[in-house]
């Protein structure tokens, strides 16, 4: 039997206006207020444990089903999402980068957003290329600026070519060594604010963690490091999933997990890794509508909160 489950996908919810840095891509809480009432009213808004149990053929979704998921672990998700939650009656599922609140350290892919918030990519973009010529041949081998370019420069849905440039060359394409030195370099001349302070600013901690779950919320694994993990090696493919669960065992059943793809990335080696430790849902960033039933439980599509009003009726598309 085929069910339909629309999944939504949130990073930042924030008081935009407010925040330190405005022009972050998130979502402001007063259009997240607005948009969980639209789904209150339109959906069926569904806990993981009943997509859990719908995927293992157990009581089915009802119609128009929808599943609330956030990403990254952010101190937003604490101050401005469950308080949201709790009034509509809702649960969240909050997919944690166990790094986040084990070193206090930023994640690369958190550089990359605070450096974009802060600078015009017309004037960053010379910066990315810079540093890759610095860098290139002293202690690291890799592509020409041009040759990353056209590898790298293909648009999506919400990003330029040259934003996906510099995510791209940011995320995977380079050495981690080399990703790690340019990142900071251009946070420390762009962003105004040590790393060291922005981690301890941006994430959520163990109690707060805690205290979501205590409230009904889910909460789920998104790798340790947050790594493309379709790139990696198989010994350091485990070694990031292990370390995760280890991390994230006090907020998760080890024998029936879920697990959000860091960048959306994924490859049959990364779902035999998590399959055979316990996982029993995955969702991706592919942007579609969920047909559980038929989809691989493991792969499950997410379309964007942008897809859904008041920013948008894309949903409707999916």
């Amino acid at each position: 039997m085929e069910q339909r489950l629309a999944i939504s996908m949130y990073h930042y919810v924030r008081d935009l206006k407010h925040s330190r840095y405005p022009e972050i891509k998130g979502l402001d809480v007063n259009l997240f207020l607005e948009q969980i009432a639209f789904m209150k009213e339109h959906f069926h808004v569904v806990r993981m444990e009943q997509v859990m149990d719908a995927v293992r053929g157990g009581t089915p979704l009802p119609e128009n089903a929808l599943l609330l998921t956030f990403d990254d672990g952010y101190i937003d998700n604490y101050t401005f999402v469950l308080p949201v939650l709790e009034e509509f009656g809702l649960q969240g599922t909050f997919f944690i980068p166990g790094k986040t609140f084990t070193t206090h350290q930023l994640l690369d892919v958190n550089k990359i957003h605070y450096i974009m918030a802060s600078a015009d990519i017309g004037k960053l973009l010379p910066d990315v290329f810079e540093r890759l010529d610095f860098y290139r041949g002293r202690e690291f081998d890799y592509e020409s600026n041009d040759a990353l370019f056209a590898k790298y420069a293909v648009p999506s849905r919400y990003d330029s070519r040259e934003i996906r440039f510099v995510k791209g060359v940011l995320q995977a394409a380079l050495p981690e060594e080399a990703r790690n030195r340019i990142s900071s370099d251009l946070f420390e001349k762009h962003v105004g604010i040590s790393e060291e302070k922005l981690a301890w600013e941006l994430y959520m901690n163990p109690d707060q963690l805690m205290t979501l779950k205590r409230h009904g919320m889910f909460i789920g694994v998104h790798g340790y490091d947050h790594y493309w993990l379709d790139v990696l090696p198989e010994a350091e493919l485990q070694a990031d999933i292990d370390k995760a669960l280890e991390i994230m065992d006090p907020f998760i059943d080890r024998n029936a997990w879920a697990m959000a793809y860091p960048y959306g990335r994924y490859s049959q080696a990364v779902l035999d890794q998590i399959a055979s430790r316990g996982a029993c849902v995955g969702v991706t960033i592919e942007p579609r509508t969920a047909v559980i039933g038929r989809d691989n439980p493991l792969t499950l599509p997410r379309l964007d909160c942008n897809d859904f009003p008041p920013k948008s009726e894309n949903y409707k598309e999916y």
